[in-house]
């Protein structure tokens, strides 16, 4: 806990008020405002345009028929009354009107119109029936990260000088207490989403994205909020063919298109997605959404989708691992045994089976989501261990991580002693977000440098 608060105030004494060099206003998709939404990232405290206070006390269920985005909510108004309706989420205040929602009877039970952009012009929000809905405005401002990664800047920082002059210990425990600080305020984020869907679909909806990996973390989320854990465990056997089906990947209609050993698994699919295709035709994700490109084969999302599908189905099995005593360990175990008998063999719904069996989720999966996953959940419950984190070795590197031991380290000799561990790659993702991302002097005025100086 010191080497956190260490960590803290060294981020905040050396906190950089300019603008980010690389943090660009950029409006969200509706589709992903709908998503950090009901993620609970705006919150759940806002002010309306008329002065109310509102809260979201349920953020209700993802719609599946045409109508507002958000059915069953729940809303306090001024601390004490409570409204039951629908919640819509547009960018523009505008948009209740240019899409028609004032003559649509659909709209008529919404109780909140959620909007980013607002007008020099008065714009209400009124029903069919004249009602006249409480509008509230969120700030993008208020979403700490977003799906799309950042812009990576590789070349050599102002703070390699001050690092290679400190010993090994002293550069371990700043990362220490940079990756501490990492996953406390992951569990931060997660004690929201848990507040406001439960325990075990807070812990699925991550599960989910971390599986999603970075080209498709949104599409994954999504998944998991429209199709829900509880949804998927009451019907096992159709838990697959619905998250295939709502991904999108059930669109077609000839079976000649898959090769013979695959025609019986997507037929299987099918039979069971079918019958329930209209009633869920809203929820099916566009397929602009996915991204196939630039990912290793054994990554492609139909292979981590069946994956999804399968713990989905070995549910208790994968909540026990995280809860004994050696968390990692047996959650590794947990995954890494975790099998599919048809995407053992196969990378996508039209390849040729491999030659040989593949695991359904590698090492350095596993790594990722104990990081990014298990530990901040486990720090939601204060049984999460240091020891841990800082014991886990790393399997791969990525683009940001390197990235980021340029910046700090240059050509340091050491530099690869840094990035031996999950916890330490952890660390250097931190600083690098905290101090690379946000100065735009480039190194010139960034306080870390200085601040190392002090680091004892």
């Amino acid at each position: 806990m010191e080497t956190v608060n260490r960590y803290e105030e060294l981020r905040e004494s050396g906190r950089i008020r300019e603008r980010a060099l690389f943090a660009a206003a950029r409006d969200p998709s509706e589709i992903e405002l709908q998503a950090r939404w009901f993620a609970g990232d705006f919150g759940k405290l806002f002010r309306s345009t008329c002065g109310k206070e509102v809260q979201v006390v349920q953020f209700g269920t993802w719609n599946r028929e045409v109508g507002p985005d958000f059915t069953d909510a729940a809303i306090r108004i001024n601390g004490v009354e409570v409204l039951r309706g629908s919640i819509e989420l547009d960018l523009g205040i505008r948009s209740w009107e240019t899409h028609g929602h004032a003559t649509n009877p659909a709209f008529e039970e919404t109780a909140l119109h959620v909007f980013v952009h607002g007008s020099k012009q008065a714009f209400f929000t009124r029903t069919l029936s004249h009602r006249n809905v409480l509008q509230v405005q969120v700030d993008l401002a208020r979403l700490r990260d977003s799906f799309p990664a950042n812009v990576p800047l590789a070349r050599p920082g102002r703070c390699q000088a001050p690092l290679r002059g400190l010993a090994e210990d002293r550069v371990n425990g700043v990362l220490a207490g940079a990756s501490r600080f990492r996953i406390q305020r992951k569990a931060a984020r997660l004690r929201t989403i848990i507040d406001a869907h439960g325990r075990d679909e807070a812990l699925f909806q991550e599960l989910a994205a971390a599986l999603g990996y970075k080209q498709n973390k949104l599409p994954f989320t999504l998944m998991a909020q429209r199709i829900s854990l509880a949804a998927l465990r009451a019907h096992p056997d159709n838990a697959e063919a619905l998250l295939f089906g709502v991904a999108g990947f059930l669109a077609a209609t000839d079976l000649s298109l898959y090769e013979n050993d695959t025609r019986g698994y997507v037929r299987g699919l099918w039979d069971r997605w079918w019958p329930q295709r209209d009633e869920m035709e809203r929820l099916v994700l566009r397929p602009t959404l996915w991204r196939f490109t630039g990912a290793r084969p054994l990554n492609h999302p139909q292979r981590r989708l069946g994956a999804l599908a399968t713990i989905a189905c070995e549910w208790p099995g994968f909540v026990n691992s995280i809860g004994a005593e050696n968390a990692a360990s047996s959650t590794s175990d947990f995954l890494l045994q975790t099998s599919h008998p048809f995407w053992n063999r196969h990378y996508t719904l039209t390849s040729e089976p491999a030659p040989k069996e593949m695991a359904l989720i590698g090492k350095s999966r596993v790594a990722e989501i104990l990081a990014n996953v298990v530990f901040p959940f486990l720090a939601t419950e204060g049984t999460q261990s240091p020891i841990d984190c800082a014991k886990l070795p790393a399997q791969l590197s990525n683009r940001r991580v390197e990235t980021a031991v340029t910046r700090l380290f240059g050509d340091d000799p050491r530099s690869r002693q840094f990035v031996k561990t999950v916890a330490q790659q952890q660390g250097l993702l931190q600083i690098y977000e905290d101090f690379c991302l946000q100065d735009n002097s480039d190194c010139a005025h960034c306080p870390f440098p200085e601040q190392m100086q002090k680091w004892t």
